[in-house]
């Protein structure tokens, strides 16, 4: 008995000393961003058998217990690059040399202290990149978000001094109802200059080299409700020579007597005399060639929004003077990037030097049915295992995705006030444990002297 005694005491000191380690790195961790507490469990050691004609003691084993899923308070940061995850989920990481290494391995984590390294990657306190969906030119992310090959880390300085081109125009323009009607038009005589219009404004334009272009839209009445416009750039040149005159679309808008627009009559016609239909929606595209003797840029196309029909959202006839009430053109060029901004849908947007600012990546939101299952990691970070079952990728705020909090960090879970109980009440069991050994070997010592 005496034997098994002592086994007994030894295992209490292997536990208590074990706890005392999960209570030691819970307490120097107290101020580690995103760090979660870990809780020591103990279980009994069984040995009894079947025979129960004495008792045979068995002991205790420790185990370490991280609580993953627990919420730590959020703190205001000064940095746009301090980010937090307000609910469930975690930031996905990847660990390597470089971001461009194909041997880098996924990690989870909720330390979102993320800063640029000298290359422009972000990288939080442990070195792990932060990873992202890039978004395309219309802000949105990639199909398959489930797949890790459409992650990658974030790099927002290999965007100085890009340019994206002009795509879409829409105008809200009033047509002054009692302009008097020109007769004898022809189509291209508003580019030529051989009519005068009676309404003309200008809209700033980009290729998709970043080169600024002035597009005229002119019009002039020419019957009852009825007017002629012209789309064509101020400067021919510009242009491909088959595009004469610099006009790149034309046709007839059409109104109906409360002066809101009858789309149904509204013509677009393209450079070659092409009828664009309008019918399916209030949008048109017209494409032109620009002129590539110095330099060759891609082909340029508007997609122009008149309006919806027998509504006054776009095109209006009414007795105003003839104006252009606003006017929405995508397209720029861009400067430098001098900094970034989140917001809490994890979306990242590069601010530039001249006040723009463009969308180019998201920040997925990593879910695990049980988080407290992950598998604990170097740089206060987790793993996928068999206990935590398999990651789903979310964006933030959907599908029970926490959100993204910008200017903020999650603070540690420890409570040191109940480390220090915790770290007392394991001094006392392994003071105990020991005495456990003390008197076992004082009975063998008698034992010995029989």
């Amino acid at each position: 008995m005496a034997f098994t005694a002592l086994a007994a005491g030894v295992s209490g000191l292997q536990a208590f000393t074990e706890s005392v380690g999960v209570i030691a790195d819970n307490i120097t961790n107290v101020n580690t961003i995103g760090y979660k507490e870990t809780r020591s469990r103990f279980s009994t050691l069984v040995t009894e058998t079947s025979a129960r004609a004495s008792y045979s003691p068995g002991g205790v084993r420790a185990f370490a217990d991280t609580l993953v899923s627990k919420q730590g308070l959020l703190q205001p940061s000064t940095s746009a690059t301090d980010l937090a995850v307000d609910g469930a989920g975690f930031f996905v990481v990847k660990r390597a040399d470089s971001a461009e290494s194909t041997e880098g391995e996924i990690d989870y984590t909720r330390a979102g202290a993320f800063s640029q390294d000298n290359e422009g990657f972000y990288k939080n306190t442990a070195g792990l990149f932060l990873l992202g969906w890039r978004l395309d030119s219309a802000g949105n992310p990639p199909s398959n978000l489930q797949s890790e090959s459409s992650l990658e880390p974030i790099n927002i300085t290999q965007l100085n001094g890009i340019s994206e081109a002009t795509s879409s125009v829409v105008m809200r323009t009033n047509l002054q109802a009692s302009t008097a009607a020109t007769s004898g038009y022809s189509t291209g005589e508003l580019a030529d200059g051989t009519v005068t219009a009676d309404f003309e404004t200008n809209i700033q334009i980009f290729d998709s080299l970043g080169r600024e272009h002035t597009v005229v839209v002119s019009a002039v009445k020419t019957g009852s409700n009825v007017w002629n416009y012209e789309y064509y750039f101020d400067d021919p040149t510009q242009l491909d020579s088959s595009q004469t005159d610099g006009l790149i679309g034309s046709g007839v808008l059409t109104f109906n007597s409360d002066g809101s627009l009858d789309l149904g009559n509204t013509t677009l016609l393209d450079v070659s005399g092409t009828a664009v239909d309008l019918t399916t929606s209030p949008a048109g595209t017209l494409s032109f060639v620009y002129d590539n003797t110095d330099v060759t840029a891609t082909d340029g196309s508007l997609t122009l929004d008149f309006g919806t029909d027998g509504d006054t959202d776009g095109w209006t006839q009414f007795e105003s003077a003839s104006s252009l009430i606003s006017s929405s053109v995508d397209g720029a060029r861009f400067d430098n990037v001098n900094g970034i901004s989140i917001d809490n849908e994890g979306i990242i947007s590069a601010l530039f030097d001249n006040g723009l600012s463009l969308k180019v990546y998201k920040l997925p939101v990593a879910l695990f049915d049980n988080p407290d299952g992950l598998q604990r990691r170097q740089g206060n970070s987790y793993g996928a295992s068999d206990n935590s079952g398999a990651v789903t990728y979310q964006e933030a705020g959907t599908s029970g995705a926490g959100g993204v909090a910008p200017n903020a960090l999650e603070q540690s879970t420890v409570d040191l006030a109940n480390e220090f109980s915790e770290l007392i009440k394991v001094q006392r069991a392994f003071s105990a444990s020991t005495r456990i050994i003390t008197t076992a070997d004082q009975i063998l010592e008698e034992l010995v002297r029989i």
